[in-house]
């Protein structure tokens, strides 16, 4: 019995979350209760040093700054903007008003990572004007979530900072590794959109042809300028500066909650009040993933000393597993838990325990963080937990039903689903910007 208690102690959190009891404490108070029953009350001075080293790992500093950056920018103005400037931009094409949601999507993940702020500020934004213009609900709110979620993958993107603490790899090199992933996510909603437009026109209409003139007559070039070139400039700050060596994930996470707030200065929306807003937003979002990374090292401290890690080797050699039969294993695991537990809890289980086999089958750590964050992604979409489709139902006008929700993000997470296996025939594509 002694011998399988670390899977019944990772079964039984598991269990409990789903139950929703509080995550951070359901690790930590389970793995300290198993802890001390198995070992004694000393084992738990490494608990004490395991978070001290955690506390002084610069690289967590990144989270903060990047949630910081990411609501300022959200209470900037500038992902309004952008929207209504790239709507009229694509607007003679049929379709083009759900491209450009797409493409403001991607521009948002580059410069703010944060999928809530960006699901909520496109949900207000642009829902009313798609369904006005002729837009189905279900594409209308499947294009939206989805795009909401790039933060995921295209980086500077929070998950991809915890995925290379949890993993031991550097930051920096997830970020460009994420690069060609996350710009082929893009192209295939854009595909799949222009496809949709010309099988559904009449759910996907170009905009009236003197809407788009009288935008073109009264400062087309200008108002692009003004509209693109601020977050051109705080993406190039931040992800230029990682790329070109000049500073780390950590101090271009800085520049960038420094230029976040420069940026909403110049765009007079600096009070206070705001100040103060972000500052808390900030603040109980970091606490609650630093709580369950504490949580979490109580749990991985005592399923190592209980020689779980051992126990998965053992038992994977046992079913004579190969390395891509167990990626599939590992991958099906995780999309599952997305359908039922929020991201960073899956980072925190279940990475952790399966990135020591991954080493001892020596598989690419680079490529197995880039696969995660894709398949972290769906976990915003999946009900009945998917996070991006409270935050849209949220701000969504009241004829937008939770059906349409759920039946307009299904194109979505097979797109996902086959843009994980396209990366894992072609690995490449992770490491090409590597080299």
């Amino acid at each position: 019995m002694i011998e399988y208690l670390p899977i019944i102690l990772f079964v039984a959190i598991f269990v409990l979350i789903l139950f929703g009891f509080p995550v951070a404490f359901t690790l930590g108070g389970l793995s300290v209760l198993v802890g001390i029953m198995v070992f004694d009350v000393d084992f738990f001075y490494l608990l004490a040093l395991r978070v001290y080293g955690t506390m002084q790992n610069f690289v967590l500093l990144a989270v903060p700054l990047f949630v910081f950056m990411g609501i300022m920018l959200e209470k900037s103005g500038i992902a309004e903007r952008l929207l209504e400037t790239m709507a009229l931009l694509f607007g003679r094409f049929r379709g083009g008003l759900a491209i450009s949601v797409v493409m403001v999507g991607a521009m948002l993940a580059a410069s703010t990572g944060i999928v809530g702020a960006t699901v909520v500020t496109m949900g207000l934004i642009s829902l009313p004007t798609m369904l006005k213009r002729g837009y189905g609900p279900r594409l209308s709110t499947g294009v939206i979530a989805s795009s909401g979620t790039l933060g995921q993958i295209i980086p500077p993107s929070v998950v991809l900072v915890l995925l290379g603490s949890v993993l031991n790899v550097p930051v920096g090199d997830l970020f460009l590794a994420a690069v060609i992933p996350g710009v082929g996510l893009v192209a295939c909603y854009v595909l799949y959109i222009i496809i949709y437009a010309q099988i559904f026109p009449d759910k996907a209409p170009a905009m009236p042809k003197d809407e788009v003139l009288l935008f073109r007559e009264r400062g087309f070039s200008q108002e692009v300028v003004k509209s693109f070139v601020f977050p051109f400039l705080l993406i190039l700050a931040v992800l230029g500066s990682i790329f070109a060596g000049i500073a780390s994930p950590t101090e271009a996470a800085g520049v960038g909650a420094f230029g976040a707030i420069l940026l909403t200065l110049l765009q007079r929306k600096l009070t206070l009040s705001v100040l103060k807003e972000v500052m808390q937003e900030t603040t109980l979002l970091t606490s609650m993933v630093f709580m369950i990374l504490v949580g979490a090292t109580a749990f991985s401290l005592v399923f190592r000393g209980l020689e779980g890690d051992k126990l998965f080797l053992e038992l994977i050699e046992g079913a004579d597993l190969s390395p891509y039969a167990f990626l599939f294993l590992v991958m099906a695991l995780v999309f599952v838990a997305g359908f039922f537990i929020d991201f960073i809890e899956i980072v925190f289980i279940i990475v952790p325990v399966v990135a020591p086999l991954f080493v001892a089958m020596g598989i690419d750590l680079i490529w197995i963080g880039i696969l995660l964050a894709v398949n972290l992604q769906t976990s915003f979409l999946t009900p009945p937990f998917g996070f991006a489709l409270f935050y849209l139902k949220g701000v969504a006008p009241p004829e937008v039903k939770t059906s349409h929700l759920y039946q307009g993000i299904i194109p979505f997470v097979l797109i996902q689903i086959a843009f994980l296996i396209l990366l894992v025939i072609f690995p490449e594509m992770t490491s090409a910007l590597l080299k």
